[in-house]
């Protein structure tokens, strides 16, 4: 039978792997905490960030920008500061701005470090030792996660053990640091939901989990992988879920994902943590899209809720 101290350190990891505070689980308010709350991905804003369209926007006034839209978490993209990552000046700089706005930093999504999944032991290693300073940056922010990718090549099994031998690896560092290491659906196998669940299953490390995205379902070329399988097979594994969106019809509907029934999915799967905003669609400005897809999400929280 597990100890007192056992089931809550356990307890305390669930938590912080769903962007929960151990206080809100242990104070006993979490029945009345909202079905899940919302946050805003950087990505959101690329366009702008990466002066393709103005106003510009710079990263240091991306949480002041997510609180203007009424969003009090944010979760970066690594690519926006790529250089920043050891710079402690700038870091503290983020922060600040992050507390003077009362917005919380949840996650890194990390690119460009190397596959964690390579063939190549050395450049196995050698990207996951590039990913230790974006978990060290996560920590220093106060996130709970660093989002990787989890790219390999050759067979399938021979991928699912060559990323799962990475992950478990940077899952070490992390876990040292306090920090999970997620996984997001994005091209290739890992988006396969079966084989990225696989992959979660051979880590077996409760630091080590995924970040289900709504629409990051495209295996190769035209080869797509059902999105709400895919994330009902993710679910399990969840320290974060991205709300991908493009386009929205005339009644302020998603156009490719059905966003009711996804949450459904999301919510039976014991999940109540952050739900990160992401649109990528080209027909609204960026503000506006993350305002439709905000919009979106609290008609289907309201919904849902309602039927408790």
């Amino acid at each position: 039978m597990a100890t007192r101290r056992e089931f809550m350190k356990g307890a305390g990891l669930t938590a912080l792997g769903l962007g929960l505070s151990p206080q809100l689980v242990f104070g006993g308010s979490l029945a009345e905490a909202p079905l899940f709350r919302i946050s805003l991905a950087q990505w959101s804003f690329h366009r702008r960030l990466q002066g393709k369209q103005e106003p510009r926007l710079d990263h240091l006034d991306f949480a002041a920008s997510a609180k203007k839209l009424g969003i009090d978490a944010v979760e970066y993209v690594n690519i926006f500061f790529k250089d920043k990552a050891r710079d402690e000046a700038y870091l503290k700089e983020m922060k600040r701005r992050c507390e003077e706005e009362g917005v919380k930093s949840l996650l890194i999504m990390v690119d460009g470090e190397g596959a964690l999944g390579d063939p190549d032991k050395n450049k196995r290693t050698a990207a996951i030792k590039n990913h230790h300073r974006w978990v060290e940056a996560a920590k220093y922010l106060g996130c709970h996660s660093i989002r990787v990718n989890a790219r390999s090549s050759g067979s399938r099994d021979e991928q699912l053990k060559l990323a799962a031998d990475g992950l478990s690896r940077l899952t070490e560092f992390g876990d040292e640091n306090e920090i999970n290491v997620i996984v997001e659906n994005h091209g290739g196998l890992s988006s396969d939901g079966q084989w990225l669940s696989g992959v979660m299953k051979k880590v077996n490390h409760p630091r080590c989990g995924t970040l289900p995205d709504f629409g990051n379902f495209r295996v190769q070329g035209d080869t797509w992988y059902d999105r709400y399988k895919g994330v009902t097979e993710l679910m399990p594994f969840a320290r974060a879920v991205s709300a991908k969106s493009h386009e929205f019809d005339e009644d302020g509907n998603e156009t490719r994902t059905d966003y009711l029934k996804m949450m459904k999915i999301v919510l039976s799967a014991g999940y109540h943590g952050y739900v990160g905003i992401e649109y990528e669609g080209s027909k609204m400005s960026e503000e506006e899209g993350v305002l439709a897809t905000k919009k979106l999400l609290l008609r289907v929280r309201d919904q849902l809720a309602s039927k408790k």
